[in-house]
Formats: C-alpha cells, sequence, structure tokens
C-alpha cells in the first residue's frame, strides 16, 4: 500500500446528509411549476387594466392640485426671470443667498412704491369713468339702432325691472361676497408666489444640479448646458416682456395726454402695459378698451387712437418685439400663434404667459437633440 503524502487527503465518501425539516416533504407536495407566461392574456389584460386604475387615480389626483401645480409653475417661471439679475450681483462678488435678498427686496420696493403712486391716480380716474358712464349710457340711448332694439324687444324696461326688482340686491350681495373672496384669494395666492419664487431663486443652481445628476455621467454635460440655455431663455423672456410692456405703457400715456384723454392716462395706460404683457392678443384688448372710452369722449380722439394703436403695433410686432427678444427666445411667427393659443385654452392668462418660452425650450431640444440625430445617420 503506497502510502500518503503529507498534506493530501485520502478518498473523500459522499455523506449522505438529512434534508431540512421543511425540505422533507417536497415530494408529497409535488414539483413547483413554470413561471406565469408574461404573454398570456389573463396576465396581459390584468396588468394592464391595474395599469390604466394607476393611471387614472395619478390624473385624478393631479387634477385636484392644477391650482397648486399652477403656482408652483408660476413660481419657477418667475425665479428663473429674476435669475440674471441674481447673477448680476453674483459677477459683482456678492454671495448668491444675499444677490436673492437684494434682488427680492428691490421687487418688492418698486412694486410698493408703483401702487403708492399710481394707485390714488387711477383710483382717481376709475372713479371718474364710472361718473362718466351713466352719461354715455345716455348718449347710447339716443342711437337709433339702440331705440330700434328697445322699439322691438323692450330692453330698458327690462333691464329696470330687473335693477328695481329684489332678486337684483341678493345677486348683488353674493357678486360684492364672490369678488371679496376672490380678492382675498388673489392675496394669499400672490403671498404663495412670492415665497415659493424665493425659495426657488435661492436654491436654483442647486436645484439644477440635482436634476442634472439624474442623466447619465456620459451625457450629464450636454444635459446641463441645454438645461441652463432653457432657463436663461426663460429669463430673458421675462425681461424682454416686461420691456416691451413698458414701452406701450409709456407711448400710450404721451399718447393720450397729446389727444386731450389726460384725466384718463394714467389709468388707461396701466391697463395697455398690463395688458400688453399677454402674448398676441393683450396689446389688441388694450387698444380696444382705450379706443371704446375714447369714442365715449369724442370721436375723433377714437379715429385718432384706431390709428394710433394700428401704427403702434405694427412698430411693436416688427420693431420692438423681435430686438429684444432676439437674444433669449427664437420662435417662428406660426408657432408662437399657435403655443399661445393652445396655452390659453389649457390654463388661460397663465398658459398664454408660459406658452412662448416653453415652445422656444421644446424647439432648442428639437434642433439640439433630434435633428442632430437624424443628420448624424
Amino acid at each position: 500500500m503506497r502510502p500518503r503524502r503529507p498534506g493530501t487527503r485520502g478518498p473523500t465518501t459522499r455523506v449522505s446528509r438529512t434534508p431540512p425539516e421543511g425540505d422533507a416533504d417536497d415530494s408529497r407536495l409535488g414539483q413547483p411549476g413554470p413561471p406565469l407566461d408574461h404573454r398570456a392574456p389573463f396576465y396581459m389584460g390584468f396588468v394592464g387594466a391595474v395599469g390604466a386604475l394607476v393611471a387614472y387615480w395619478l390624473l385624478t389626483n393631479i387634477a385636484a392640485i392644477g391650482s397648486t401645480l399652477i403656482l408652483i409653475v408660476v413660481s419657477l417661471f418667475l425665479a428663473a426671470g429674476l435669475n440674471p439679475a441674481v447673477t448680476f450681483f453674483e459677477r459683482r462678488g456678492l454671495r448668491r443667498s444675499y444677490a436673492v435678498v437684494v434682488v427680492i427686496a428691490a421687487v418688492l420696493v418698486a412694486v410698493v412704491l408703483f401702487l403708492v403712486a399710481i394707485v390714488p391716480v387711477i383710483t382717481d380716474q376709475v372713479k371718474s369713468l364710472t361718473d362718466q358712464a351713466p352719461t354715455w349710457f345716455d348718449q347710447l340711448q339716443q342711437n337709433q339702432t339702440v331705440k330700434d332694439l328697445d322699439d322691438e324687444y323692450d330692453v330698458i324696461d327690462k333691464a329696470r325691472d330687473y335693477v328695481t326688482g329684489g332678486d337684483f340686491v341678493s345677486t348683488l350681495f353674493g357678486g360684492a361676497i364672490g369678488i371679496g373672496l376672490r380678492v382675498l384669494s388673489a392675496l394669499f395666492n400672490a403671498f404663495i408666489i412670492l415665497v415659493l419664487t424665493l425659495y426657488f431663486l435661492s436654491s436654483l443652481d442647486t436645484t439644477k444640479k440635482a436634476l442634472y445628476r439624474l442623466a447619465p455621467a456620459s451625457r450629464r454635460d450636454r444635459v446641463s448646458r441645454l438645461g441652463n440655455r432653457i432657463v436663461e431663455s426663460v429669463g430673458g423672456y421675462v425681461s424682454g416682456a416686461f420691456i416691451v410692456a413698458m414701452c406701450a405703457g409709456l407711448s400710450s400715456l404721451v399718447f393720450l395726454f397729446a389727444v386731450g384723454l389726460g384725466k384718463y392716462a394714467v389709468a388707461l395706460a396701466f391697463v395697455v402695459a398690463l395688458l400688453d404683457v399677454i402674448p398676441m392678443i393683450g396689446a389688441t384688448i388694450g387698444a380696444v378698451v382705450v379706443t371704446a372710452i375714447a369714442f365715449a369722449e369724442d370721436p375723433k380722439t377714437g379715429i385718432l387712437c384706431i390709428v394710433f394703436y394700428v401704427v403702434y403695433q405694427q412698430v411693436e410686432n416688427y420693431l420692438i418685439y423681435p430686438r429684444v427678444m432676439s437674444k433669449s427666445v427664437d420662435v417662428p411667427g406660426a408657432v408662437t400663434v399657435i403655443a399661445a393659443l393652445v396655452g390659453a385654452a389649457l390654463l388661460g392668462v397663465v398658459g398664454a404667459l408660459l406658452a412662448i418660452p416653453t415652445a422656444a425650450a421644446v424647439l432648442m431640444l428639437t434642433r439640439e437633440v433630434f435633428v442632430r440625430r437624424q443628420d448624424a445617420r
């Protein structure tokens, strides 16, 4: 018999193990079957139905918090619009937190000073407009067309009966309560937007970096560049829209003083500037309001208003707007119209305001991602 070498094992023997207690009865429970077929009709139908129910639940909850989401979107929009001012102070050596405080304080001071200076004037002029309304109504009643309508449909008597009836008081009271609640709601929403804008503006860089890290490392640099470009476009659009609206308001103010509507000039110029922020239709609505009041004062003044606003809108559309917006948004005219209409249909005035920078972002992503990929094939 050959002796074993040191450090080597002898012939191994197979030792039988007693199966665990839980595995001892496997034979009696049967062998496990194959996994479920994911292409089976029952499996596909069940999973599809569960997915549809989850999607419906998500959509229902999103619709329930729609107003909150609008406040968040508006706050992000304003934060992106104010970011260039914060960057301006940062380049001059100020820390971002201090720069945010300076910008927000400057905006609040400007708004307060504007309201203090303009609200009394607007109040007086609105009161003048209200006082003149009965006179304009009497002049309207003298119109032959209105007389014919009154003779045929008895419009004036019906209006008089409605005003003197008991339902008018309750309707007016309910309307006053509704207006008060809407004012309180608007003030509360403005406060929420201010707070959210402050938070978003102070943490904008951190938020962008956190979102960019969700992209793969190989594409993170390009995603960061595209995202920064979108934020810069939104900021440029907000600043440009403010400049265009100020041009419309100041030009209207000078014109109204020149044609003899000085007692309403400040209020009407403020309305024109405010409405001019709305893309496509805002300037037209402001012009219609001013022209209607001018016609009530004097038909010749109304004709002058028509001529002025037709000329000014051409100047704004072909000179002011392209030069102001050339560095921020590059959107063709047809896309601008379609985007404004779609945004207004979805979210009203807020949608119309957000439509153009959103369209600019989509077009830029399409050119930089999809078109380049198609050209490389």
